[in-house]
Order: C-alpha cells, then structure tokens, then sequence
C-alpha cells in the first residue's frame, strides 16, 4: 500500500518507516571548507549593504514574507552561477516504492533551461513562526528526498548527491545528503549537517557556501 507524505507535516517517525536514515551530525566536511570560494567587488558591495540593513533590523519580528524577500532570498540570488538560478514556491513530488512526497519548497538553486527549473540542487526550507510552528528539519530531509528522486528520475544515476538549509531568522543550517535505493523497498538516506552560520556577521561564509554548493551541480 502506498504511503503517502505531505512535505511540511513529516516528522521523524515518518521518515524512519521509510527510508533507512543515517545521521552523521555536524564535522568539519570537506563541502563546508570555503577558503577556495573567491568573492567579486561586486559580491562583496551587496554583502555590504544586504548586512548594513540587516544591523538595523529586528529580524525575529518579521513575518515569513518579508524575511524571504529582504533576509533569505537576496543571498540565493547572489550565489547564481551560470545556469544555476534562484526560485521560489517551487513544487517538488516523488513516487518511491513504497511512499510518495508531495509539497512545496520554500526555496530552490537549480540550473535553468528557457525559463524552466530543471533538477533542483539545493532545496530551503524557511522555519514557519507562530501556533503553526513545525521543526523545520524533518520537512527539509523530505524535501531533499524529493529533490534526489526528480534527479534520479532525469539522470539515472543512482547515488544522488542533494543539498538543503533551512532558516530561523537570519540563521541558516545546511545538510548534505546522499540518496541511493530508489527503487528498494526502503532506499538509503546518508545526512551530514553544518553549525549554525547567522547572516548578520556571516554572510560572506554563507554566500561563499551557497556558491560552492551550486558549483559542485
């Protein structure tokens, strides 16, 4: 009988009947190195001003919508490479074995072709505030199991390297997963998970991260 998931109900109970889910933690992973990842004058002037106003700015009052579009969404568009694009609102699904994954993301950096997202790469999940509050990491690991499979769907590769982050405020936590089984019974899913960076003193860290991730697609 196929189980069907929703993207922003999961819990960690969910998961677990599905796949076989390894956590590694956070490490000091060769991913979150960043001393390679070179900057332009022209990054470096939106850094400034993105964190000038974020000084001024008491980010854990604004709502969801205003904290995407003035802290969250404004790195993403920085860390576009290329074909790699920024996009928001994205629908994401998957069909395994056994289970199925329906929902949204917040947030995607994926490559681009005539104005049509094609495998996402890295998928963001924006914590929601008040009554309605959920953890934002169980959705985030569905959200990359998605992702993997639509991936594996279009290349046939079958390891799947996925990305994520989801954001509190002004904080970011990235996770780097490796999907593969995707037609077993319950595929495997390896997670490895960065510390918290907060923007306001770390931009530069998370934009050089977010650019090192999309050049790794």
């Amino acid at each position: 009988m196929m189980t069907v998931l929703t993207l922003g109900e999961l819990s960690l109970a969910d998961l677990q009947a599905q796949v076989q889910l390894e956590s590694r933690g956070f490490g000091d992973y060769d991913w979150l190195k960043v001393e390679d990842v070179a900057l332009s004058d022209r990054d470096r002037l939106q850094l400034q001003v993105l964190q000038e106003r974020l000084l001024t700015t008491r980010t854990q009052l604004l709502n969801e919508a205003t904290t995407w579009a003035r802290v969250i969404y404004p790195l993403l568009l920085l860390a576009e490479q290329g074909a790699i694009q920024a996009w928001s609102e994205v629908a994401l699904s998957a069909q395994y074995a056994h289970f199925s994954l329906e929902g949204i993301a917040d947030g995607v950096l994926g490559p681009s072709i005539d104005g049509y997202l094609q495998q996402p790469y890295l998928v963001v999940v924006e914590a929601k505030k008040g009554l309605d509050a959920s953890n934002p990491q169980f959705q985030l690991y569905g959200q990359m199991l998605a992702a993997a499979w639509m991936n594996w769907r279009s290349s046939g590769q079958e390891l799947q390297e996925m990305f994520g982050c989801y954001t509190i405020s002004d904080s970011w936590t990235f996770f780097r997963g490796e999907v593969r089984g995707f037609e077993a019974d319950r595929p495997e899913f390896l997670l490895e998970s960065s510390r918290e960076f907060g923007e306001r003193l770390e931009a530069e860290i998370i934009l050089k991260l977010l650019k090192k991730i999309t050049r790794r697609s």
